[in-house]
């Protein structure tokens, strides 16, 4: 599989077949996208291992965009499919949210975001995106409970990058080091899959309630 996407690593091809995946897994989270990000790039770093010094430095130059672009390509279609998915639940009506409210977890979530949104904060839109199914959750979420887009949005963003260049750099980093066979890819995604791990550990704690109010002294 690997020499296989090797192959179609220098065609616009694989960026299409990544994209798609990753738009789609906002509505299927069993699509493996983050193990096709990696395996791509893991592929990425074949070619390096295998450059003669003569033709490293046009190697290099040829296989930085292709990472660059797959990062590009991973974390755009990582926003796209979340506003899709923000704004279907926002025109989702009565019966999403009824849905929503005998969904714990997507109950929980929303009750969440709205308050780390409100805040000013969206770190939480960050974290979802490597837990499995959190992009999900979170995404409709925010557009079922009317969250403002110039609130979720930016996070979205931010989100994506940070997840593309961390599967990216997983698939590149672990394909150069342990070597660009099952071995670095298989590591490679056991640390994409304890991100997630973690992730999904941090949106299931409870959320902080703030301290209530000292009470005022008695005048005197």
């Amino acid at each position: 599989m690997l020499e296989s996407i090797g192959s179609l690593t220098g065609s616009p091809w694989i960026y299409a077949v990544v994209a798609l995946s990753v738009l789609l897994d906002v509505f299927l989270p069993v699509l493996p996208s983050g193990v096709l990000v990696i395996t791509a790039a893991t592929a990425a770093a074949a070619g390096s291992t295998t450059a003669t010094a003569s033709v490293a430095a046009a190697q290099v130059q040829r296989e930085v965009p292709s990472l660059l672009v797959l990062i590009l390509c991973a974390a755009t279609a990582s926003v796209l499919g979340d506003l899709v998915a923000y704004r279907l639940a926002w025109r989702g009506g009565d019966r999403l949210d009824r849905a929503i409210a005998r969904s714990r977890k997507l109950t929980t979530a929303q009750e969440r975001l709205g308050a780390a949104l409100s805040r000013g904060g969206g770190a939480l839109v960050v974290i979802a995106r490597f837990a499995p199914a959190g992009r999900s959750v979170v995404s409709l979420g925010a557009g079922a409970a009317h969250r403002k887009v110039k609130d979720f949005l930016p996070w979205s963003a931010l989100a994506g990058v940070a997840w593309a260049g961390y599967s990216v750099g997983l698939g590149y980093f672990g394909g150069q080091w342990l070597g660009a066979s099952w071995v670095g890819a298989a590591v490679s995604v056991l640390a994409l899959f304890a991100a997630g791990a973690v992730a999904g550990d941090v949106m299931r704690r409870p959320a902080a309630t703030p301290a209530p109010a000292p009470a005022p002294e008695p005048a005197a």
